[in-house]
Order: structure tokens, then C-alpha cells, then sequence
């Protein structure tokens, strides 16, 4: 019931954007916060002092790193990285595994989302990417951090061949971060990149 809560919850958020429904970057990070939240919280009732504890300190950390961000409106990310974004939040929604006694529309509804660690922080890094890392570079530097270990954990310790989705997912997010500092560096120096300024420019100057 809880994993289908959470459908719910990501559902009705990914409706009204398409509404057109622009929360500020820190609202939209708080909210983010709450599935890792839920996740630490399913780990200690389940007896799983590590998830519990791990993902209680990096709630923490991010609900710090929140309380610092921009409170600018969300914007969507260019095409580029939007598709790949898509992909991993749909791949946290539909994460398909521990459901194999059920039929597989099961996965569209209560998939482990918002329960376990690596759908969760699939889908929490696919909405950061989406909406343009909700420009903070620490926010999701530490989501990446996080995805990149729990990924290793999946794929090397727990044998779970999907978690290379995580995996892929993380990098995504530090490469959309190099590229958002690349065109920063772009915007502020087109000198260095052997752009020439427009004719109406060139013109006007002395």
C-alpha cells in the first residue's frame, strides 16, 4: 500500500507539471527528500539498521543543501538529458523486482518505490536531471554519490543486474553537471570558444 502511495504521489507531481505547475527549485528538493525519508524508515521497521541509518544521513544532508538552494521555478532540462532522465524515472516506477509472485501490471502501481533503496534514489535522480539539477551542483553531486554506492552494492554485492540502471543513472547526473558548468564557462567567455560577436555588434563598436 505505501509503494502505491508513492505512485500516486509521483504521478499526480508529474501531471501538474505538465500542467504547467513551476514550484521553486528548494520546495521541489524538499519534496524529493520525503521518498528517502520513507525509505529509512521502511529499513528500520524491517530490521535493516544500515538502510536505515544510511539513508537517515543522507536525508539530513540533503534537507541541509535544500535550505540553500534557489528559489527560482523549476525549469525542464534540455531535450539532451530530459529523454535519459525520463528513462530512470521510469525505471524507478516500474523496478522489476519483488514482485515476481504477482502479474506483471503489478510493476505499474506498487513497485518497491519509495521502500527500497535503489528504485528510490533512481527515481529522485531522474527528477534532479529533469529539472535541470534544480541548479545546485551539491545537491546532486551527493544524490550521484549516493546512486553510485548503493548501484556498486546491487550489482557487486547483492548480485541485482538491474542496479546497473542506478548505476548508469548517477553518471548521467555528474555528466549533466559538467555540462552545465561547460556552459556556464561558455556564456560568461565566448572569446574562448572562437565565437565572433553578431555584425550589428561588430558594427557599433569604435
Amino acid at each position: 500500500m505505501l509503494a502505491i502511495v508513492w505512485h500516486i504521489a509521483l504521478g499526480a507531481s508529474v501531471v501538474a507539471l505538465i500542467a504547467g505547475w513551476r514550484p521553486s527549485n528548494r520546495v521541489v528538493a524538499y519534496l524529493l527528500v520525503t521518498p528517502l525519508v520513507s525509505v529509512s524508515a521502511v529499513a528500520w521497521a524491517g530490521g535493516n539498521p544500515f538502510n536505515g541509518a544510511m539513508f537517515a544521513l543522507l536525508a539530513a544532508l540533503l534537507v541541509g543543501i535544500a535550505s540553500r538552494i534557489s528559489s527560482h521555478p523549476v525549469h525542464m532540462a534540455r531535450p539532451l538529458l530530459f529523454v535519459p532522465a525520463a528513462m530512470l524515472m521510469a525505471f524507478g516506477w516500474t523496478y522489476p523486482h519483488f514482485l515476481e509472485r504477482n502479474p506483471w501490471t503489478a510493476y505499474l502501481y506498487a513497485a518497491p518505490m519509495g521502500l527500497l533503496p535503489c528504485p528510490t534514489l533512481a527515481t529522485v535522480i531522474g527528477a534532479t536531471v529533469m529539472l535541470s539539477l534544480l541548479d545546485s551542483t551539491r545537491w546532486t553531486v551527493t544524490l550521484a554519490i549516493a546512486g553510485l554506492v548503493y548501484g556498486a552494492i546491487g550489482v557487486l554485492e547483492l548480485r541485482v543486474n538491474l542496479d546497473y540502471g542506478l548505476l548508469a543513472g548517477a553518471f548521467v547526473a555528474l555528466g549533466a553537471i559538467s555540462g552545465s558548468r561547460a556552459g556556464r564557462v561558455y556564456a560568461t567567455f565566448p572569446g574562448m570558444y572562437g565565437c565572433r560577436r553578431a555584425p550589428e555588434q561588430e558594427e557599433s563598436t569604435p
